[in-house]
Parts: structure tokens; sequence; C-alpha cells
């Protein structure tokens, strides 16, 4: 099968060219889709090799928008696609031990499982010793993934109005609706890294928690809202389950982030908006460029 890699960047460091030498090392080519505004350098420009496409609109985009981008230039002979972020530099035997599942044709996404390898530790729980090594999620992260280019085909175009957060759940849910299955080998690891992530005590108790910038909660309570309220008729557990994780999050957000009451506010507002299907560009970052409601 040939394999397209499709990377999507913003404000990129040296791990960029790394992670492109990786991917080429299993893939036929590599399409960088780089969100650096055109005020700012991107090291995705010293990129120099001719298995190498680099798009740059010159604005940030957003990831569902640039996956796109990406995804309308792939060639006509890809057969798999391969999602990949800025920072994630593949293990030589990833592509190929995942790809190998993509044989049963009832299989449209195939992932690895995340490995922080900063922290240590899976951000998925699960323990490969007590069930199967290859398991159907309702969805998995979006670096990483390897989707078969007929499921992309019948799935359409990733979410643009989600900007960010709960693109890949959104992705992988209307996989699930076009028929094919989203599945996850929990033996094959991919080093990633989620962004700030620090760990927090509470007496004996510790919990980690992931610092965002304000835009981003609203993001993260927006997208969830939405599609917690789209499915709750189809995948009503799926959906408990997403409230459920906005809770927590909402709560971790209220002890632990030192902005607390900005965010907290750009949570209220993210769920608001999501109830009424609305989102605002306020909440966009600055430089960015947002489609219209």
């Amino acid at each position: 099968m040939k394999v397209t890699a499709l990377v999507t960047a913003y404000h990129p460091d040296d791990r960029l060219a790394a992670v492109v030498e990786s991917a080429l090392l299993t893939c036929s080519g590599v399409i960088v889709s780089d969100n650096t505004p055109a005020t700012s350098p991107s090291v995705a420009e010293k990129l120099d090799d001719p298995r190498v496409t680099v798009l740059r609109t010159g604005f940030n985009r957003g990831l569902a928008a640039a996956l796109n981008s990406a995804a309308d230039e792939l060639p006509a002979d890809t057969d798999v696609v391969l999602l990949l972020d800025q920072d994630s530099v593949l293990p030589p035997d990833l592509v190929p031990s995942l790809a190998a599942h993509l044989a049963d044709a009832s299989i449209g996404v195939v992932a690895p499982n995340p490995w922080d390898a900063v922290h240590g530790g899976s951000y998925e729980k699960l323990v490969r010793a007590a069930g199967p090594a290859l398991v159907n999620r309702y969805g998995v992260m979006t670096s990483g993934m390897l989707v078969r280019r007929d499921c992309l085909r019948a799935v359409g175009r990733f979410r643009e109005d989600f900007f960010v957060d709960w693109v890949d759940f959104d992705f992988c849910l209307r996989v699930r609706d076009s028929g094919f299955r989203v599945v996850q080998d929990t033996t094959v690891l991919l080093p990633h890294s989620l962004g700030d992530r620090r760990e927090h005590r509470i007496g004996p108790l510790r919990t980690h928690v992931l610092h965002y910038p304000v835009w981003r909660h609203y993001w993260i309570a927006r997208n969830s809202t939405v599609l917690a309220r789209e499915r709750r008729a189809k995948d009503w557990r799926w959906s408990l389950g997403a409230v459920r994780y906005l809770a927590r999050w909402t709560v971790k957000t209220a002890l632990f982030e030192p902005q607390r009451w900005s965010c907290l506010t750009a949570l209220l507002a993210g769920v608001r908006d999501g109830m009424s299907g609305r989102d605002r560009q306020t909440y966009v970052p600055t430089g960015a460029q947002y489609p219209a409601s």
C-alpha cells in the first residue's frame, strides 16, 4: 500500500525535520500543512526533499482546515493516509505494524497507543495484558492515525468549525457512521506530547493536569458539548462520557489553573455556544483566520 503522511504544524521547532525524516522511512511522500503566520519564519521552509510538499497560507486556520488543505493535495495513487503532529517522531515499525491491520477491509482507521515520553505512561488507560492488543474505539488521537483512503473519501472533510479540539473524535465518530471500524493497537507506542502537563497534589492524592491558554478552554467546552448534544440519540453512552470528561476538566480547571476565572468564563461560554451550535471568533487566537459562522 502507498502511504502518504500529512503533517500539521504551527510555529514548529527543529523536531519537525525529525518527524518528516521518520515518516519518509515508510511513506512515499509527506505533505506539511503549516499554519505559522506569514509574519513569522518557519523551519518548514528549510525542508528540502522532492518527496516533501510544504503548504503555507500565512495564517493559523486551525487544525481541521490544515488537515483538509493537505488532504486536497494527496496524490491520486495514495492508498493510506498517515496523520501526524509536528512533534510525533515515528518509531520505524509503527506504519508497517498498523498498516498490516488494514488487510481487514472493515477497518477504516487504526491508531497507535500514545506514550508520554517526558512523564512516562500511556495516555490511554489500557492494560495490554488484560485484553486483546487490537481494540475497537469510539475515537483515537489524530497524530499517528492511519486512515484508509476510501474511508477518507466516504467520511468527508474534517470539521473546520471545531478549529482545533475534538476534531479527531468528530472524524472517528463519522467513520463509524460510515460503516468502518476505528481500532487501536495498544502494543504499538507513539511518543507524543500533549503540552504543558503537570502533576498536582491534594493531600495524599496526585493528579495530572494539562494547562492550556484561555482560548483553548473555550474550544474544549464548546466542541465537546456540540458532540455530546449531536450524538445523544445514536451514542448516548459516548455522549454521557463526554459530559463527564467536561465536568472533570472544569473541576481541575477550578482547582489548579492559575488563570482560573478567565478559563472558567471561557468554559462557560463554550458550553453555552455548544448548546446553541454557535461559535465565537473572540476565542480564536490573535492572527488566526476562522470560517465565518
